[in-house]
């Protein structure tokens, strides 16, 4: 009796597209203004039209793409002002995160970071793009989770995807592997004031250069943003 062929559940194949279809977007595969068409999409997924319908409604309301009309997707177009909301909401979040692990920190936590500002490290000089994007971001990932606040966590997941595709855009690598190491060094201290001022330093010099690779040096007004941070 020949073997049975192993049905996907509907749940699975949506999300394995949605995933898909998002880290095109972020790694730059599929460009703001790009279409995305249902029939086409199906076709390359191996897919019926109804998972990719579903990814396409999940990714809009991650605001990686919007319907320009009833009948035309596209990948949404980024504007200074969605940088500089998504970048005022990580500067709260992230520099209280950086408090709390300072303050939290375990010496396993501590090691785990080291090990990816190492791989980082290899991954800038080797300029590997795709690394250094994945490490940065598991970096981050982990200071939150050091800060060991379930509800911390769970705010910043929904705008996880959009920071990453915004920072992407971003090669100053060796420049961010420095102010890793520096935010590293601050949070193994243990000293949670010296966590967040360096936490808010990178974020707002983070800020600063993905509105420049995104929309060039004129576009940046360094007062529209931070000003009435502590």
């Amino acid at each position: 009796m020949g073997s049975m062929t192993k049905i996907e559940p509907l749940g699975a194949v949506r999300e394995r597209v949605t995933a898909d279809l998002r880290q095109e977007i972020i790694a730059g595969s599929l460009r703001p203004g790009d279409r995305l068409v249902e029939r086409e999409l199906a076709e390359r997924f191996g897919v019926s039209r109804v998972p990719v319908r579903e990814a396409i409604r999940a990714l809009v309301a991650e605001g990686f793409v919007h319907f320009e009309t009833p009948r035309r997707t596209v990948v949404r177009r980024l504007t200074p002002n969605d940088v500089k909301e998504l970048f005022e909401l990580r500067e709260a979040l992230e520099v209280y995160a950086a408090g709390l692990a300072a303050s939290r920190a375990t010496s396993q936590d501590l090691a785990e970071v080291q090990e990816l500002l190492d791989r980082a490290a290899a991954a800038t000089e080797a300029g590997d793009a795709e690394l250094i994007t994945d490490l940065n971001s598991r970096l981050h990932d982990r200071i939150v989770a050091m800060a060991a606040n379930s509800l911390l966590t769970e705010a910043l997941e929904p705008v996880a995807g959009r920071l990453r595709w915004m920072t992407r855009r971003n090669e100053e690598w060796p420049q961010l592997l420095v102010e890793h190491r520096e935010l590293y060094e601050a949070i193994a201290s243990g000293d949670p004031d010296r966590a967040r001022a360096h936490a808010l330093t990178h974020v707002r010099t983070n800020y600063r250069s993905t509105v420049r690779h995104l929309f060039g040096a004129e576009a940046f007004e360094e007062e529209t943003f931070g000003e009435e941070a502590p």
